[in-house]
């Protein structure tokens, strides 16, 4: 196994159990036992759990980045590439009702530890944010394109916290059905009301 692929694995592992079991959580020894190699060829690749927390937010950028290219090359509207990102509720559901979400999960962490490393967590929230952008100032709706992105993030991580709160399978579903429908109602015409996202008749 080369050094290369070594370290991989790590991050790899190390990604896994700061999402199931949190960051302030887990140690060197449960992420070593987890990639089966000793501590001294561990700390050869990683001097500090930090060191691999960085790796681990860079891993998640990535995969982040490589995900929303792959929504643009799959869909040919805006419309379905929003969709894509509203869906991933559905994809992940079991995960997501079990840890909740991976990202809002470890930016809280790194916020409540007041952590070097929350900016850099926030800087995937940014990437769906100013892709979110994008797709609905395609849609047409620039004047508001980022205030959608926002609202349609800030409605994902809700459900994403009750369904990992209640368990609720089919809370997930019926609440991704609602943000399909505030889509096309937002691809139809005007920005719905403050007053109608409240009393929930778009969304």
């Amino acid at each position: 196994m080369g050094a290369q692929h070594t370290r991989g694995h790590i991050v790899e592992a190390a990604d896994d159990l700061f999402y199931r079991q949190g960051f302030e959580h887990t140690s060197f020894a449960d992420i070593a036992a987890a990639v089966r190699i000793s501590r001294g060829n561990f700390y050869y690749h990683f001097k500090s759990k930090d060191d691999i927390l960085d790796a681990v937010i860079c891993r998640r950028l990535d995969s982040t980045r490589a995900m929303l290219e792959r929504w643009e090359l799959e869909n040919e509207s805006p419309a379905a590439r929003i969709r894509s990102f509203i869906r991933i509720l559905i994809a992940n559901r079991a995960d997501i009702m079990r840890y909740g979400c991976p990202v809002g999960t470890l930016s809280a962490e790194l916020s409540k530890l007041d952590h070097d490393a929350e900016a850099g967590a926030v800087k995937i929230f940014t990437l769906f944010r100013e892709w979110l952008q994008r797709q609905f100032s395609l849609l047409g709706r620039e004047a508001d394109a980022d205030s959608l992105a926002m609202h349609i993030l800030a409605r994902s991580q809700g459900v994403a916290a009750l369904a990992n709160a209640f368990g609720d399978g089919r809370f997930v579903q019926d609440e991704v059905d609602r943000m399909c429908a505030w889509l096309d109602a937002c691809a139809a015409g005007p920005r719905p009301t403050d007053s109608q996202i409240g009393e929930d008749r778009e969304i």
